[in-house]
């Protein structure tokens, strides 16, 4: 039996639930599509439909070849939902009196969320064009940083590979704990800058200095850590602020390598980056959900 709720001001808000017939969230991921990725992204989409129940939550790859229904393109998981518009649309219209209100008109065909922590223009580009390419009406949310949210994230990918202190307000000390943080992004410069946000909160978090670097830019990451390391840094650590699909794998061990350096795993399916699909696509429907700033606790 559930338990009874509890009252007063300790109890629990409702979450807000999504409209009837709002539009369907597609979450966009990059990369190549695997079993991996395939189960990132659900596991992203549960997370998201905790926070927004009732939630239409679909999946659609950048770079699905076509051939296998496991994994759906962007592009085709857009014309299905403007198919489905269509003929919920008609239905509609056919129970309505004539110069009756449209319902369905007030939403888009469906918003597309990318699996992004930063703004990668290059993978943006290639989900313009495929929002272009399906013909339907869809509205394409921000990425999903910078946020306080990510910092978190990344706070606790360092403190599970024992380079962080697990708590913020340093009640005991780690050994291996690193006095220098590189922020490794891809995208471009814009990445880098937006990652820097997301690193200035990082490096409050932690009291120790954080630098941004792109993984896609040749020798930007060894750099970053030879400036730590000119200015008094000696125990390094990369930080990848990317959820994971979005570069190939090994990327970041390989440049984490190369500046001599102990290295966290991307942030993945960590709770922060469900609730910031779920609010992007509530401010789209002109919703709000709270995400937390304190999501699971920094073990």
């Amino acid at each position: 039996m559930p338990r009874p709720r509890p009252s007063g001001r300790h109890r629990r808000p409702e979450p807000a639930a999504a409209p009837t017939g709002a539009p369907p969230l597609v979450l966009a991921v990059p990369g190549t599509p695997d079993t991996a990725t395939r189960q990132l992204a659900e596991e992203t989409l549960s997370i998201a439909r905790s926070e927004l129940p009732g939630l239409d939550a679909r999946i659609g790859y950048l770079d699905a070849d076509g051939g296998d229904v496991g994994f759906p393109s962007l592009e085709s998981v857009l014309a299905h939902a403007s198919a489905q518009r269509s003929a919920r649309a008609s239905e509609a219209r056919d129970g309505q009196e004539a110069g009756g209100e449209d319902p369905w008109e007030r939403w888009p065909t469906a918003v597309v969320v990318p699996l992004l922590a930063g703004p990668d223009s290059a993978q943006l580009r290639r989900i313009r064009q495929a929002v272009m390419n399906s013909g339907s009406v869809t509205e394409l949310t921000d990425t999903l940083g910078p946020h306080p949210l990510l910092a978190e994230a990344l706070h606790v990918r360092l403190s599970e590979a024992g380079l962080a202190r697990a708590d913020r307000a340093r009640l005991f000390t780690v050994a291996t704990a690193a006095d220098g943080i590189i922020l490794a992004t891809v995208g471009g410069e814009e990445a880098v800058q937006a990652a820097g946000i997301t690193g200035m909160l990082l490096s409050a978090r932690l009291a120790v200095p954080v630098l941004s670097a792109a993984l896609d830019e040749e020798g930007a990451i060894a750099r970053a850590a030879e400036q730590l390391r000119s200015s008094g840094s000696r125990n390094l650590a990369l930080a990848p602020c990317l959820v994971g699909p979005e570069v190939a794998e090994g990327l970041a061990a390989e440049a984490a390598r190369e500046a001599a350096c102990a290295t966290a795993e991307p942030l993945g399916a960590y709770t922060a980056i469900g609730k910031l699909v779920a609010a992007k696509y509530a401010a789209v429907l002109g919703m709000t959900t709270q995400p937390s700033l304190q999501g699971a606790p920094v073990r």
